[in-house]
């Protein structure tokens, strides 16, 4: 059987039994006052225990809102990794390059005669994958800009505006010179 905190002081000879007999007293009458509501009863730290409770809460949230961001962005970057490998177009050993714009860069593709036109003509895109560039179908290249628009390179729009009072609109400029 456990002793009350007044029995253990007692005995521990911490205070004697006037003073044990004063603080219930003195302990009483605070709650007989504070039922007649002629004290106030003192909140301050149940108010600071739920204030802290709920900056908790808060914190809590935070750090789940941040985690579920970044379980987001790793799904995301599988999902463009697994387009890019499964419909990229392999690779060529040519000659013949198309060259692009990348990060204020002329950066270039080894690709052949068609694949120059497709990507020209914007049934093509360049995207980057691995330290490296890749070249997709448009309908993957848009998958991916709606993912992370910064991976995509290179997607020439298919339709172009055609300004009615240019008077150079007879001359097209060809998107497939060699540099």
């Amino acid at each position: 059987m456990s002793m009350s905190l007044r029995d253990q002081l007692l005995k521990a000879g911490l205070v004697n039994e006037k003073q044990a007999k004063q603080a219930g007293r003195q302990k009483q009458k605070q709650q007989r006052l504070e039922k007649k509501g002629q004290v106030e009863v003192d909140d301050s730290q149940r108010k600071a225990a739920l204030q802290a409770q709920a900056e908790k809460l808060a914190r809590d949230q935070e750090l789940n809102r941040q985690q579920q961001e970044k379980a987001e962005q790793k799904a995301r970057t599988a999902q463009i990794k697994q387009l890019i490998e499964t419909s990229r177009l392999p690779k060529l050993t040519t000659d013949d390059y198309y060259n692009f714009v990348d990060d204020k860069k002329v950066k270039r593709i080894s690709v052949n005669a068609l694949m120059r036109t497709k990507l020209s003509a914007g049934s093509l895109g360049i995207v980057r994958h691995g330290g490296g560039y890749e070249v997709v179908t448009r309908e993957v290249a848009v998958k991916i800009q709606e993912r992370d628009p910064r991976r995509v390179v290179s997607l020439n729009d298919a339709t172009e505006e055609i300004d009615e009072n240019d008077p150079y609109a007879a001359y097209k400029i060809p998107d497939d010179l060699m540099w």
